[in-house]
């Protein structure tokens, strides 16, 4: 196997995590930003046993992608690192205080308001911060030699804002769709009358943000708007609104998983749209996965890693969701 192919393979792997990243933790994030919605007692109890037997390894996939991108593409890792140390630690922040209070909610009951509230929180914060990361990653970021050369807020952009707040809208739509599948009676109520209007919320998201981007660099522009991306413009605007009408539609009915995996769906084209954008770079206009990539020596000793490991996460993630399929009983998991 060539130097790059091994570079395009572990460039595949960490896109792979990322998305599942995205599809694992997205609804527990979602869930998380809803839960004081809920009224206290059995229906946030409800909402949080939805999710209480699998969301301890969602954060597998965000470490296999961070860890991948360092070991695999090391420079993009040195430049994203301190281009990025402020989203990155409200991520981290969101995501340590988010998991204390789902555990604390449960053992200090005397309390509980303020650690949900501190759930919902840590939930908004990581969030956002994962949508500002994104959106300082599309819009570019300054490189001198091999170094990071901006300064600490080159991420703070309304470009970047509106990532953040779109991100915030989709986890939420998908957490309310998650609910949707897994509850019934009062939360699965409540779930759809939020599911309708976050539906909305995010195709304008999506159309935002995809109006947006091509005008951050001319690379994108031309990607998107001359021949042959100018036939996946034309085509995606109408696929997107086609999912767009059916999920609101099925919110309504009464197919309790097909609203998630519409959801997922536009999660999914989201996601290829920023491949095809990005493509072949890790920092749009600065650094390609071929300037980045590690050694052929080490791809080749850490693929022999994520042979093993990948299969393994994959077969005890679907156990886990096949042990724990249905609705969610009244007594839940504690």
């Amino acid at each position: 196997m060539t130097h790059a192919t091994l570079t395009i393979v572990w460039a595949g792997i960490i896109v792979f995590a990322v998305a599942m990243y995205v599809v694992m933790d997205g609804f527990d994030l979602g869930i998380g930003i809803l839960f004081t919605r809920f009224k206290v007692g059995a229906e946030r109890d409800a909402a949080m046993n939805s999710i209480a037997p699998v969301w301890d390894g969602n954060e597998t996939w965000l470490v296999m992608g961070g860890g991948g991108l360092m070991a695999a593409f090391p420079l993009a890792y040195a430049v994203l690192l301190p281009a990025l140390y402020a989203p990155l630690t409200a991520m981290l922040l969101g995501l340590i205080f988010r998991g204390v209070a789902f555990e604390f909610r449960w053992r200090d009951p005397g309390h509980r308001a303020r650690w949900d509230a501190g759930f919902c929180l840590g939930s908004m914060v990581a969030t956002f911060a994962q949508g500002v990361t994104l959106g300082a990653m599309l819009q570019g970021i300054k490189i001198s030699g091999r170094a990071y050369a901006g300064g600490y807020w080159d991420w703070i952009t309304p470009f970047s804002a509106l990532t953040g707040a779109s991100l915030v809208i989709g986890y939420a739509l998908l957490g309310a769709c998650w609910l949707i599948w897994k509850t019934s009676g009062l939360v699965h109520a409540e779930a759809r009358r939020l599911a309708r209007p976050l539906s909305l919320g995010m195709l304008a998201a999506i159309a935002g943000v995809s109006a947006y981007t091509p005008f951050l660099n001319a690379r994108y522009y031309d990607t998107w708007f001359t021949w042959p991306g100018l036939t996946a413009s034309a085509s995606m605007p109408l696929i997107v609104a086609g999912i767009g009408f059916a999920l609101y539609r099925r919110i309504g009915q009464g197919h309790d998983s097909r609203p998630f995996l519409l959801t997922l769906s536009l999660f999914a084209l989201s996601l290829l749209g920023l491949a095809i954008s990005m493509w072949p770079d890790l920092i749009p206009g600065s650094l390609s996965i071929w300037d980045a990539a590690a050694p052929k020596s080490s791809q080749i000793f850490m693929l022999v890693g994520a042979c093993v490991l990948m299969p393994t996460i994959l077969g005890y993630t679907a156990w886990s969701y096949w042990v724990f399929r249905g609705k969610v009983a009244d007594d839940g998991y504690h």
